[in-house]
């Protein structure tokens, strides 16, 4: 569908679904060639090292270095455009990833060098994976979209690429090896950068226009704008509080994916096509959830829908995998928290674009991102440690209770009550600086009251 517009600085006449469609393929790609490493590369370093310890190390130095360059790179989204960070940065994390099975090939690949290398990864997509979301609400406004319904087919997209890269991955290293595992991400990652490069509309990603400074009428330096950054983001006391939240389910979460569902289908004997099955489902299951939240969510009480995605999604997987159940079970289980799963993010994203100014987007989603991964690089560190010392099942119980206590009793906060309140922004704040267009419409995902 395509609606008349002005025509400014080289956008078309007509509305289409081709900018947000962009950047959903984009991520799509590059998500999936992700997932598809998160199944090879844990089971390339098992198998070949025997160590559960070892693994979670190689999760680290991709994690951390992720989270750090991230923190740090919002106000160079900001400065330079996200458009330019993706592709560039897709470009990178593509050449690191193919040198992989490359080093490996030529009988180069020590585990230091392994090491290096992802660690390179990290650092790259981070900027990557920010600059991609930074340009969800613009791509909404240009295509038509209620915003709420965009961040809704963001998660959508997310959670379809948790469910093929999985599967693709658990099918690749059975049949392949986990080194063609690491291949098919590397070209995942440059299909990405070619998306975003060509197949974007020209006038899309570019640096909205800060205001200059009184003193020497220039725009601010790097400093200022992180600076803006942390003080917007230390006055938001709910996004502060959701973070925090995250943060501790995200250092859970990094250590059940990449060491302790490794570690259960190693010792139960069944393989990494069970963690890719599992994956599938989860997947799939989310996909659901992430499709009802985009048409339905934003009519419902946002934090009720948050928490009880995050009872569903949480406790459930770690004491269905320490309770010894059948495969069966298993399944069931994984299918009930990935519906759940479905609706945490096209809700939490709805909300951070609502309260967060066009201008400072880059800066303060890469601060709330990063601090809310912060946890991620020691997942895996912490449940190799864990496991080699007392074994998985306590684990498992452990962390399950960790998360259910982290989620119900953070949700308990008053400032959680803002999150069905809806957060008005200012129309100029939300129109990319420059392009007009008639008829603009700002959504404002509204939830009943």
């Amino acid at each position: 569908m395509t609606e008349d517009v002005l025509e400014a600085d080289g956008i078309p006449g007509k509305r289409s679904i081709r900018p947000l469609g962009g950047v959903l393929a984009a991520m799509a790609v590059s998500l999936t060639g992700t997932r598809i490493s998160s199944v090879a590369l844990p089971w390339f370093v098992l198998v070949t090292t025997g160590s559960a310890t070892r693994t979670g190390l190689v999760t680290f130095c991709e994690m951390a270095p992720y989270v750090v360059v991230k923190a740090f790179s919002g106000p160079l989204v900001d400065r330079i455009g996200p458009r330019a960070v993706s592709w560039t940065t897709d470009l990178a994390s593509a050449t690191a990833a193919a040198a992989v099975p490359l080093f490996h090939a030529l009988g180069l690949l020590s585990f230091p060098i392994l090491l290096a290398l992802v660690a390179l990864i990290g650092a790259v997509r981070g900027p990557g994976d920010l600059a991609k979301e930074v340009m969800v609400p613009e791509a909404a406004e240009y295509s038509s979209m209620p915003l709420g319904r965009a961040t809704g087919l963001s998660g959508v997209t997310e959670r379809l690429a948790s469910t093929i890269g999985p599967a693709a991955g658990g099918s690749l290293v059975a049949l392949l090896g986990p080194l063609t595992g690491l291949v098919v991400n590397a070209g995942c990652f440059a299909l990405g950068s070619v998306i975003i490069a060509l197949a974007l509309p020209r006038w899309m990603g570019h640096t909205v226009e800060e205001t200059p400074s009184k003193a020497g009428g220039t725009e601010p330096g790097y400093w200022r704008r992180f600076g803006e950054g942390f003080t917007f983001l230390r006055g938001e006391l709910l996004l502060l509080t959701v973070i925090v939240m995250v943060g501790v389910t995200n250092l859970l979460d990094a250590g059940f994916t990449t060491v302790l569902m490794p570690v259960w289908a190693k010792e139960s004997g069944n393989g990494p096509t069970a963690i890719g099955l599992m994956g599938s489902v989860l997947g799939v299951a989310a996909i659901a959830g992430s499709l009802v939240a985009a048409a339905a969510a934003h009519r419902l009480r946002r934090r009720m829908v948050f928490l009880t995605g995050f009872l569903l999604a949480g406790a459930p997987r770690f004491l269905i995998l320490a309770s010894d159940a059948p495969m069966g079970a298993v399944l069931a289980v994984f299918a009930v928290s990935g519906f759940g799963a479905g609706f945490l993010n096209p809700v939490l994203g709805a909300v951070l674009f609502e309260r967060v100014p066009r201008r400072m987007l880059g800066r303060v989603n890469a601060l709330g991102d990063s601090l809310a991964w912060a946890g991620i690089p020691l997942g895996g560190l912490i449940a190799g440690a864990a496991v080699a010392y007392v074994g998985l099942a306590p684990v498992l119980v452990a962390c399950g209770a960790a998360y259910f206590l982290t989620t119900n009793l953070t949700g308990l906060r008053p400032e959680w009550r803002e999150m069905d309140r809806v957060g008005r922004q200012d129309a100029q704040e939300r129109q990319p600086k420059g392009k007009h267009i008639n008829n603009a419409r700002v959504d404002e995902a509204t939830s009943q009251p």
